[in-house]
């Protein structure tokens, strides 16, 4: 794949639909989904002559795209609202964080007290 192609395949994807999926209706009830994108790409083209006179040409490219949900919108009676979309895993990790925390404190105010004790 040269970079002229991967060029264009970083242009076609990196449009608004990829942020804005399609909307659903259903009872009268409109959602949109909304989502995080982001892209990246590289590419490059060498040449290269050998010592017998002997030329060599190449080039490459890539490219990378990621997408998250984030939300949605929800448009019902003329109103719109926006409801965000659940991380559980960074729920789960922030959990984890406070509750090492919380032994890393717990655990010095044990060793205070000890030594505190042990000086009476």
């Amino acid at each position: 794949m040269g970079f002229d192609s991967v060029a264009s395949a970083i242009q076609d994807s990196l449009t608004v639909r990829r942020v804005f999926g399609e909307p659903y209706e259903r009872d009268g009830v409109t959602v949109i989904p909304v989502a995080a994108v982001r892209g990246g790409g590289g590419g490059g083209r060498g040449e290269r002559e050998h010592p017998g006179g002997d030329e060599e040409e190449g080039e490459g490219g890539g490219f990378g795209l990621m997408a998250k949900p984030v939300g949605v919108y929800v448009i019902r009676g003329g109103e719109v609202c926006w409801q965000p979309a659940l991380d559980l895993n960074r729920v789960i990790v922030g959990g984890q964080l406070v509750a090492l925390a919380a032994l890393l404190v717990a655990r010095r105010a044990v060793k205070r007290r000890s030594v505190g004790q042990g000086q009476s």
